[in-house]
């Protein structure tokens, strides 16, 4: 698996596709959560391709648009259900947590993690705000990095 980060605008047909289509295969389909995923933010976001064998098979979004805090927000983190247990789950983690502290100066990292993940972000060195929030019918739990 090799990594690579892209805006929007750089992205190719396909890319956007496979990049859609599992986000819909997992978010969608296999948590039975209809909601709308294309939010409008994947337009200003910076996207993490985890490809393998020329598809993606790991996927997150950076989002950089928090000018006023100097935070930025990792979501949409993603493994193929055929990966999970290898630990390309974490090495995408750590992927995107080296990447923006390297690209952006160090920030805070605020991510709304799915409350059965929050060890899983734990361990990526985040901790619960103690916000907790249904999204989309699912049980949510507000995280912060900080550097």
């Amino acid at each position: 698996m090799h990594y690579q980060v892209q805006p929007f605008s750089d992205l190719t047909n396909q890319s956007v596709y496979e990049m859609l289509q599992l986000r819909s295969e997992v978010f969608v389909v296999e948590q039975t959560c209809i909601y709308q995923d294309m939010d409008n933010q994947d337009l200003q976001a910076l996207h993490v391709l985890g490809i393998e064998n020329e598809r993606i098979r790991a996927y997150a979004r950076i989002l950089t648009q928090s000018k006023l805090t100097g935070e930025v927000s990792i979501g949409r983190v993603i493994v193929a259900p055929s990966l999970r247990g290898t630990g390309e789950g974490h090495r995408l983690m750590t992927y995107c947590m080296t990447y923006v502290q390297q690209h952006f100066n160090n920030p805070c990292v605020r991510i709304s993690a799915q409350s059965h993940l929050v060890e899983f972000y734990a361990a990526h060195g985040f901790t619960s705000t103690g916000n907790h929030y249904l999204e989309d019918g699912i049980p949510h739990c507000e995280m912060l990095y900080t550097p």
